[in-house]
């Protein structure tokens, strides 16, 4: 079922970059617009790729993250950590059928 679209035909968002590298606004970016496409494509195979290739994007934002680079001292590999730890947990959601809605 298509809900009607919002009144908006545009969205604006603002993201404060000042602690960002070029690399990582690129990203955000990209990944916004990936969102996007996959949110409104009407393609069986887009929406597939288009969901696996954001989640692999959010996946890389979060190894170039300034917290991996800080600590990278201590020889603890977190980017990975992280990775494991949030698949654990969106598998846990997936197993539980729990959908997580934050829309206010």
């Amino acid at each position: 079922m298509i809900q009607k679209p919002a009144k908006e035909k545009k969205m604006y968002i603002e993201i404060d970059a000042t602690e960002l590298t070029a690399a990582q606004i690129r990203m955000l970016k990209t990944l916004n617009t990936m969102i996007n496409h996959v949110l409104i494509t009407e393609n069986e195979g887009e929406y597939f790729e288009g969901a696996a290739e954001t989640i692999r994007m959010c996946a890389s934002l979060i190894k170039q993250a300034n917290f991996v680079h800080d600590m990278k001292s201590n020889d603890i590999p977190y980017s990975e950590q992280v990775l494991e730890y949030s698949l654990d947990v969106l598998q846990e959601h997936m197993s539980m059928a729990k959908v997580v809605s934050y829309d206010n």
